[in-house]
């Protein structure tokens, strides 16, 4: 039997631990034999996905996936809830080529972070200016070369479920890229493991609504405003009471 609580399971945030680095090994073998592909890695974090959220019994319901037309390459956006949101999202717009603009602490662990470059994640290191706009030419070229690239507009996961002030560098993003910002709405993983905890719930339900995708040009305000409304449109009631715009 898993060491649990009342709030959760201790062992299956261990085990999600065990599962992320059991794809990391392949994935920089491959790399340093030069066989490694972008299918490959698709395919693995679709795999490890979809493993993680097996284990954890999550009831995962997408909305309206069909407004998503193909053949584009969008700047996603969503709100930012739980570390099960990473592969919620993958599984939600699967089959989407998606990779998330990811902290820089998470670049510091031991063979993790090698394979997150390696994977073609984009580096974020707020703390430096210089660094957040290499960051920010990376993600362009991401783009260019056809990934979709994910980024939570709040900047950290949100302690109450409730809708925190956006940072500007996705907007920036897709507007110096000329991209549409697709909106995406994550409801219920906080449920599945909370922000800053340290466990994992079993058998709950998590709804994903994306929305259609907004055009990045025009008034910046504004753009900002029609996202945020966006996301916070499938929230529940009682979440969008601090759902201001900026």
């Amino acid at each position: 039997m898993s060491p649990s609580s009342s709030n959760g399971s201790f062992a299956l945030a261990l085990l999600g631990i065990a599962e992320t680095f059991r794809v990391c090994a392949p994935t920089l073998v491959e790399a340093a034999v030069g066989t490694l592909t972008r299918a490959t890695c698709d395919a693995r974090l679709d795999a490890w996905s979809r493993r993680l959220l097996r284990e954890a019994a999550i009831d995962l319901h997408v909305h309206d996936r069909h407004v998503v037309p193909p053949n584009e390459t969008f700047v996603v956006m969503s709100n930012h809830q739980s570390l099960f949101d990473i592969p919620v999202l993958f599984q939600a717009l699967a089959p989407m080529t998606l990779r998330m603009v990811a902290k820089t602490e998470l670049y510091r662990i031991p063979v993790f972070g090698r394979t997150l470059t390696i994977a073609e994640f984009v580096e974020l290191d707020r703390r430096d200016k210089g660094k957040a706009r290499a960051s920010l030419a990376l993600a362009q070229k991401r783009l260019h070369s056809g990934i979709n690239v994910w980024i939570a507009p709040e900047g950290t996961r949100s302690p109450t479920g409730r809708l925190a002030p956006f940072k500007g560098g996705g907007f920036k993003l897709a507007r110096d890229t000329g991209s549409r910002i697709l909106p995406v709405t994550i409801e219920g993983t906080r449920r599945v493991m909370a922000a800053k905890a340290a466990t994992v719930r079993r058998g709950q339900r998590v709804d994903v609504t994306v929305h259609p995708p907004v055009d990045a040009s025009g008034d910046r305000e504004a753009l900002v405003a029609a996202v945020r409304a966006a996301i916070v449109s499938a929230l529940p009631p009682e979440l969008r009471d601090d759902a201001r715009a900026p």
